[in-house]
């Protein structure tokens, strides 16, 4: 799978006296393949897994959205796992992100690949909690509804639930929180230690969790589960986790 060409992420490294609120700007553009790799554990293996969930689940002739798509890298694992040529699922695929700076480069890193099958895919730039979803076998959420306000989760969710098809899914993938204060900690210090050993410093760590701090809002896994039936779904599985970052997969 091809990766855009990216700038290692200092967006935290010098120290500041004022740390604004975490924003999908073009300096997150910029280095965000490298942030997100060097952030979130097994990220990659969650990348892979969507082109292959794909691949089971998309059905002939349907939607496949990726909400939230940044620069694309899981709208590109779901392109893969449409096929190419006269194995392709004939499905139209379509990646939405609200950033006017994700949506372009994005277009573009689309536009240079070749390598992803043979689907179309059509970007929007919009807000996800506005964009009518039709027909789908699936929709994907990567590391974004953690971006939206807790009040707003249920309604996005259940509009989501009622545009799958029969035996469509949705793939949710998560920080979590826990309910147990130890086990939360170590969760969060074993994160931190992941992103130690991918060249960050203890100050880039600290600016950067304060950045987040109101913007990403992590739940526990129960509260997810609970939701996604409340929306319409009719069981949820966690089909991967490491640390506090995790992959739901919920049927329709």
């Amino acid at each position: 799978m091809s990766q855009p060409h990216t700038h290692k992420d200092t967006i935290y490294a010098a120290p500041s006296d004022v740390v604004e609120g975490f924003r999908f700007d073009d300096k997150v553009v910029a280095v965000f393949p490298d942030m997100i790799s060097r952030s979130v554990p097994g990220y990659s293996t969650i990348i892979n897994m969507i082109s292959q969930l794909t691949e089971r689940y998309a059905q002939h002739g349907t939607h496949c959205y990726d909400l939230g798509c940044s620069l694309g890298a899981a709208t590109l694992a779901m392109r893969q796992g449409l096929g190419q040529g006269a194995s392709q699922k004939n499905c139209t695929l379509v990646g939405i992100d609200n950033s006017n700076s994700m949506i372009t480069h994005c277009q573009k890193i689309i536009d240079a690949d070749s390598s992803q099958g043979s689907a179309k895919v059509l970007l929007i730039e919009d807000d996800i909690e506005n964009t009518p979803l039709h027909a789908a076998s699936i929709v994907v959420l990567n590391f974004t509804l953690q971006f939206l306000a807790l009040e707003k989760r249920t309604a996005l969710l259940t509009r989501i639930a009622d545009a799958l098809v029969p035996g469509g899914v949705l793939i949710l993938s998560e920080k979590l929180a826990f309910d147990e204060p130890r086990h939360h900690e170590l969760m969060i210090d074993l994160h931190h230690n992941f992103k130690r050993s991918q060249g960050y410093s203890d100050l880039e760590i600290a600016q950067k969790r304060q950045s987040l701090e109101n913007v990403l809002i992590p739940e526990t896994f129960p509260a997810h589960q609970a939701r996604l039936k409340e929306a319409g779904f009719s069981g949820v599985e966690l089909w991967f986790q490491c640390f506090n970052f995790a992959s739901m997969i919920a049927f329709k």
